[in-house]
């Protein structure tokens, strides 16, 4: 059974292709200005547009204005929009990314279908996820998934041991770790998260990857749609948007 959701008539008028184009031509006027602030290119910045609840008219919508990059946070919901929609790594035009925290029992759909995982955060994981990649003869990109909020409802490293998971990670040879991921606070005022992103910028920048064959610290993906400009400031090159790019989502 598809696990794709529906489109209710709500949901139906705020994915359609003109309003997803006026919403995301906004968002990449405001990166523009985030990073003219910085002192960065925008070509620097990937939108990954999280898809989750969405039905697969989101996805043709945001593809239309040139969004390539699409998050799900549920792993058979990823696997079925895979299948409607296949991923680089099984040969079609978009990129899906397993953003939400993964159960190792379905590290299966993940291993076969995502473009990208984004939130590996223990070693029993990436050992499962090694041995689903290596059976589907490919090399899964990740980021390890720090926890900087010291929120212990949140998933994720903490800080101290971020270091040291990086170098266990060497000996995954089906898995390639490409930086850090982490969550800011949910709060009201976007400038109260910077000090959360400027311990995990702290973080990728002072991990030495030289002498790590599974590790390169190229993307840091910090910021969602009410704080991204911030996380621009602050270093982000892949920033999660999903209510400010397809409206607000219908959960029942």
């Amino acid at each position: 059974m598809s696990k794709i959701p529906d489109a209710t008539p709500e949901v139906e008028s705020q994915i359609r292709p003109e309003a997803v184009t006026e919403r995301v031509e906004s968002i990449r006027e405001r990166i523009a200005q985030a990073c003219g602030r910085a002192g960065r290119s925008p070509d620097e910045i990937t939108v990954v547009a999280v898809s989750k609840t969405f039905p697969m008219q989101a996805i043709a919508s945001g593809t239309g204005v040139g969004l390539e990059h699409f998050g799900e946070n549920r792993a058979r919901q990823l696997r079925d929009k895979a299948k409607a929609r296949p991923g680089a790594v099984e040969g079609g035009d978009v990129k899906w990314h397993m953003v939400g925290h993964l159960q190792r029992n379905k590290a299966k759909f993940i291993a076969r279908h995502a473009d990208w995982f984004d939130a590996l955060d223990s070693p029993r994981l990436a050992e499962e996820l090694n041995k689903r990649a290596a059976k589907n003869d490919r090399v899964l990109p990740c980021l390890v998934q720090v926890n900087i909020t010291g929120d212990d409802q949140k998933y994720g490293l903490a800080p101290s041991e971020t270091h040291e998971y990086l170098d266990h990670c060497a000996q995954y040879d089906h898995l390639a770790v490409e930086g850090l991921m982490a969550l800011g606070s949910f709060v009201d005022d976007p400038e109260d998260v910077r000090g959360e992103f400027q311990k995990i910028r702290e973080l990728f920048d002072t991990y030495d990857a030289s002498g790590n064959p599974q590790v390169e610290m190229t993307e840091l993906s910090i910021g969602m749609s009410n704080d991204f400009e911030v996380a621009i400031e602050e270093g982000s090159t892949m920033i999660r948007l999903g209510t400010s790019i397809f409206g607000p989502r219908d959960y029942d």
